[in-house]
Protein backbone atom coordinates (compact mmCIF):
# COMPACT_ATOMS: atom_id res chain seq x y z
CA UNK A 1 0.00 0.00 0.00
CA UNK A 2 0.79 3.42 -0.67
CA UNK A 3 -0.20 6.22 0.82
CA UNK A 4 -0.86 9.41 -1.13
CA UNK A 5 -2.57 11.42 1.50
CA UNK A 6 -4.09 11.75 4.60
CA UNK A 7 -7.42 14.07 5.66
CA UNK A 8 -9.48 14.22 8.89
CA UNK A 9 -12.99 14.62 8.50
CA UNK A 10 -14.94 16.27 11.26
CA UNK A 11 -19.05 16.19 11.77
CA UNK A 12 -19.73 19.84 12.54
CA UNK A 13 -23.00 21.72 12.65
CA UNK A 14 -21.93 24.88 10.47
CA UNK A 15 -19.29 23.94 7.84
CA UNK A 16 -18.73 27.18 6.71
CA UNK A 17 -17.85 28.73 10.48
CA UNK A 18 -15.21 26.11 10.53
CA UNK A 19 -13.91 26.16 7.19
CA UNK A 20 -13.42 29.73 7.64
CA UNK A 21 -12.02 29.42 11.12
CA UNK A 22 -9.29 27.69 9.14
CA UNK A 23 -8.94 29.46 6.17
CA UNK A 24 -8.80 32.57 7.80
CA UNK A 25 -6.34 31.91 10.81
CA UNK A 26 -4.37 28.99 9.90
CA UNK A 27 -3.89 29.63 6.09
CA UNK A 28 -5.75 26.62 5.11
CA UNK A 29 -7.81 26.89 1.36
CA UNK A 30 -10.65 25.87 0.68
CA UNK A 31 -10.39 23.20 -2.42
CA UNK A 32 -13.69 21.66 -2.52
CA UNK A 33 -17.20 22.43 -1.17
CA UNK A 34 -20.53 21.36 -1.72
CA UNK A 35 -23.96 21.83 0.42
CA UNK A 36 -22.93 20.32 3.78
CA UNK A 37 -19.38 19.88 2.79
CA UNK A 38 -16.01 21.83 2.77
CA UNK A 39 -12.21 19.93 1.74
CA UNK A 40 -9.25 22.24 3.18
CA UNK A 41 -6.03 21.66 2.33
CA UNK A 42 -1.98 23.20 3.52
CA UNK A 43 1.28 21.98 1.73
CA UNK A 44 2.80 21.79 5.27
CA UNK A 45 -0.50 19.71 6.87
CA UNK A 46 -2.92 17.76 7.12
CA UNK A 47 -5.85 17.69 4.71
CA UNK A 48 -8.89 18.60 7.08
CA UNK A 49 -12.44 18.23 5.55
CA UNK A 50 -15.44 19.00 7.47
CA UNK A 51 -19.29 17.31 6.65
CA UNK A 52 -22.85 18.64 7.61
CA UNK A 53 -23.48 17.01 11.07
CA UNK A 54 -26.73 14.61 9.77
CA UNK A 55 -25.52 14.07 6.05
CA UNK A 56 -26.18 10.58 4.65
CA UNK A 57 -22.81 10.09 3.36
CA UNK A 58 -21.98 9.36 7.25
CA UNK A 59 -22.45 5.82 8.14
CA UNK A 60 -25.47 5.70 10.52
CA UNK A 61 -24.51 5.11 13.64
CA UNK A 62 -22.64 8.41 13.15
CA UNK A 63 -24.56 10.64 11.34
CA UNK A 64 -25.70 12.93 14.08
CA UNK A 65 -22.86 12.82 16.33
CA UNK A 66 -20.34 16.12 16.80
CA UNK A 67 -16.51 15.72 16.50
CA UNK A 68 -16.07 15.81 20.09
CA UNK A 69 -12.60 14.90 22.11
CA UNK A 70 -10.61 15.21 18.88
CA UNK A 71 -7.81 17.68 18.94
CA UNK A 72 -6.09 18.79 15.95
CA UNK A 73 -2.53 19.52 16.84
CA UNK A 74 -0.10 21.44 14.55
CA UNK A 75 3.41 21.63 15.61
CA UNK A 76 5.07 25.22 14.85
CA UNK A 77 8.49 27.14 14.52
CA UNK A 78 7.82 29.63 17.22
CA UNK A 79 5.06 29.02 19.21
CA UNK A 80 4.82 32.33 21.08
CA UNK A 81 4.68 33.90 17.88
CA UNK A 82 1.72 32.27 17.14
CA UNK A 83 0.04 32.70 20.69
CA UNK A 84 0.22 36.87 19.78
CA UNK A 85 -0.98 36.22 16.14
CA UNK A 86 -4.28 34.57 17.11
CA UNK A 87 -4.56 36.59 20.38
CA UNK A 88 -4.36 39.81 18.09
CA UNK A 89 -6.70 38.32 15.52
CA UNK A 90 -9.40 38.04 18.10
CA UNK A 91 -9.13 34.32 18.70
CA UNK A 92 -10.23 32.90 22.05
CA UNK A 93 -7.35 31.10 23.38
CA UNK A 94 -9.61 27.97 24.94
CA UNK A 95 -6.25 26.74 26.73
CA UNK A 96 -3.06 29.32 28.05
CA UNK A 97 -0.09 28.49 27.05
CA UNK A 98 1.94 26.05 29.26
CA UNK A 99 4.45 23.30 29.32
CA UNK A 100 3.83 19.53 29.88
CA UNK A 101 6.24 17.51 32.40
CA UNK A 102 7.35 15.72 28.86
CA UNK A 103 8.34 18.94 27.39
CA UNK A 104 5.45 19.16 25.35
CA UNK A 105 4.65 23.38 25.06
CA UNK A 106 1.26 24.10 24.07
CA UNK A 107 -2.18 26.40 23.81
CA UNK A 108 -5.56 25.33 22.35
CA UNK A 109 -8.09 27.28 20.65
CA UNK A 110 -11.88 26.57 19.74
CA UNK A 111 -12.97 27.14 16.53
CA UNK A 112 -17.25 28.20 16.19
CA UNK A 113 -18.09 24.59 16.07
CA UNK A 114 -15.94 23.11 19.09
CA UNK A 115 -12.99 21.95 17.17
CA UNK A 116 -9.79 21.90 19.39
CA UNK A 117 -7.29 22.95 17.44
CA UNK A 118 -4.20 22.80 19.84
CA UNK A 119 -0.41 23.99 18.47
CA UNK A 120 2.35 22.47 19.39
CA UNK A 121 6.39 22.94 20.61
CA UNK A 122 8.94 20.82 21.93
CA UNK A 123 10.89 21.90 24.56
CA UNK A 124 14.91 21.09 24.54
CA UNK A 125 16.94 20.34 27.48
CA UNK A 126 19.65 23.13 28.01
CA UNK A 127 22.36 22.35 26.39
CA UNK A 128 20.58 20.49 23.75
Amino acid sequence: MKITSTAVSLNVDDVPASAGFLVGHFGFQEVMAAEGFASLVREDSINVIFLQRGTEVLPEGVRDQRAAGVIIAFTVADLEAEYERLRGEGVSITMPLREEPWGERLFQVTDPNGVILQLVAWATPDGC
